[in-house]
Order: structure tokens, then sequence, then C-alpha cells
């Protein structure tokens, strides 16, 4: 039986950070954009909304487009157009969903099976790429040829960085600098877009687009930071995911990264074998969770995402003190503190 690691072992832990008060603030406005979502998702080809709603309604707490709604508040921004950019957001990050669970060929997401499981990888990866079409069709809408920059730009270095991790994949030679250059593009880059495009919109200075970005940047960084944690962890099952996912897929993360560079002649060969070689037995993934703990490669992962967390933080120092920015400051705790 495998060892699920336990991240809260250690101490006592004060009450959680949420998202409800930034979710609070944005509430009718993250309304008026799931409507937008909906409308946007419809097509005539009855397989393309069945198969988008199978993923988009699964659950989640649409982070990123309440990352935009959140920035334009914070902005002092009042219309309807950081809306349409939120669905857009949202639509960018479900295309990418559905291409990586092809990709990892996986099976559950959030606890349900995934697109590819029920229709199929063809049917998954042209809905993501009608997706992809559809968020272009918003940022067009827009009319803003910063924000047209900034989100096109997003979505090609997303691609870029799921390219990285794939030629990552079996390689125990990954340095942490590659590996945080992944992360940086394939997740982090959508987090600052989607808060950089706040600030646009409401036609604020450039140092404030520019802190947006830096905040949005960073959380995205330890947020993955955490997520990667999470999948050694006992905490990954609450979330829906089975324990060992990027372990059976031959990811190299920062938990193994640490744990192979701090590892003995044997630990090391056993990652080899496990992860360069592909040869998993069972019993593995316990004694992989068995080494990532002696060295205490989840414990380190988790101060390197507050590490970043805290540049987020730092990030919004620039605005003025409101409700609106002590929930984005709590939305960097929130995404810290699902480890615990």
């Amino acid at each position: 039986m495998a060892i699920i690691v336990n991240l809260d072992d250690r101490k006592e832990q004060p009450a959680k950070a949420t998202l409800k008060r930034l979710l609070d603030i944005v509430e009718a406005d993250l309304a008026d954009t799931n409507e937008i979502i909906l409308e946007r998702m419809h097509s005539e080809v009855e397989l393309i909304p069945t198969l988008a709603k199978h993923l988009i309604a699964a659950g989640g707490k649409r982070l990123r487009p309440v990352l935009t709604l959140g920035a334009a508040k914070l902005c002092g921004y009042q219309g309807d157009r950081a809306k349409k950019l939120a669905a857009c957001v949202e639509f960018i990050h479900t295309a990418t969903l559905l291409h990586d669970d092809v990709v990892d060929e996986s099976d559950l997401r959030r606890g349900n099976e995934t697109a590819n499981v029920l229709w199929g990888n063809q049917a998954s990866v042209l809905v993501g790429d009608f997706l992809f079409s559809r968020s272009f069709q918003l940022m067009v809408e827009d009319g803003s040829l910063e924000v047209l920059a900034i989100l096109s730009n997003a979505s090609a270095v997303i691609a870029e960085g799921e390219v990285m991790q794939l030629m990552n994949v079996g390689d125990t030679n990954t340095t942490e600098d590659s590996y945080l250059q992944v992360i940086a593009s394939k997740t982090a880059a959508l987090f600052a877009a989607a808060c950089e495009v706040g600030a646009v919109v409401a036609d604020r200075p450039k140092a404030e687009a520019q802190a947006l970005e830096s905040y949005g940047r960073n959380l995205g960084i330890a947020f993955q930071l955490v997520d990667d944690a999470l999948d050694y962890s006992a905490e990954q099952q609450a979330l829906g995911k089975a324990i060992g996912d990027d372990f059976r897929e031959g990811k190299v993360t920062l938990p193994i990264l640490l744990s192979f560079r701090r590892g003995n002649a044997e630990e090391r060969a056993f990652w080899k074998r496990v992860v360069e070689d592909g040869d998993q037995q069972d019993g593995d993934l316990a004694q992989a969770l068995e080494i990532i703990k002696k060295h205490s490669a989840l414990e380190d992962t988790i101060e390197r995402a507050r590490h970043y967390g805290a540049m987020a933080k730092d990030a919004l120092g620039i605005f003025e003190e409101s409700e609106t920015k002590e929930a984005l400051l709590e939305a960097v705790d929130f995404s810290i503190e699902r480890a615990f």
C-alpha cells in the first residue's frame, strides 16, 4: 500500500485562507462571465458544447477569470469588457486542459472521467482548438491591440511550456531553473495575462499593469509548485485526483528533482529506473513517497511556493489599501495553503 505523505503533520495551522472574499466581490460579474462562457461555447455541432460543458461545468473555482475580474475591480473598472476577457481567459485555460489530458493520457480530472476517456483523443483536441478559436474571437471583439498582444502571447508561451515539459519527461538531469521555466510558461503566463488585462481595460498607468502582471506571474508559479507537491500528498485525494499521476507519467517536478539531487547512489538508481527507463513496478510509488519524505522535498517545494507568493503580494504594494486588494492578497495565501 502506498504511503501517503501528509504535509500537515508538523504543527497546528491557523484558519485557512479562502477565496470567498474575492468571489463575493466579483460575484455579479462572474455570473455574467459564466453566461458569456455558456453562450460562446455553443455550436451547431452538438458534440462541441457537450464536450466543452463536461469540463467547464465540472467544478473548479474559475480562479483565472476571477483574477481578471478582481484585477479590474482593483483598478476601479466598472464596465463590461473585463467580463468578456475573463471568459476568454477561461476558454484558453479549458483548451489547454483538454489538450493536456490527451498528452498525459489522463483518466480523471476533478474526480470525473476526462473528455478524452469519454469521447476520445481526436474529439478532445479538436474541441480544444474550437475553444482557443473562441478565445481569439473574444479578443478581437474587445478591439484593443494591447489586450490582443497580451493574451495571444500568453497562449503561445503556454504551448511552449507544454512542449518544454514534454522534452523534460523522464530526464533526471533536468535542472531547477529548467523546471521553473516550464511552470512559468505553462501555468504562470496565463495567470500573469489574466491579471494584466484587468489594468489595461481600466486604462491604468503602465506601472499598475506591470505590477498586476508580476502579481499574477508569481502567484501562478506558487500555484503550480503547490500542485506539484500535492501530487504526492494526502490532500490530492480531496481534490479528486489520483496520487502519483506525475510519477506514473515520468514528469520530473520539483519533489522528484530535489529527492534525486539529495539522494544516495541507490536512491538515484531508483529514480533513473522508474523515471528515465519507465520501469515501474508494484510498490515503486510507495518507495518514491518514502524517499521524498526522507529528503523533505515536499516541505521545501512549499517553501519555494511561499517565496513566490511573497513576491506576488509585494507586487500589489503600489495599490492603495482596499477590500479588493486584501482579497487578492488572501488569494495568494489560499493558493499555497491548499497543501495543508
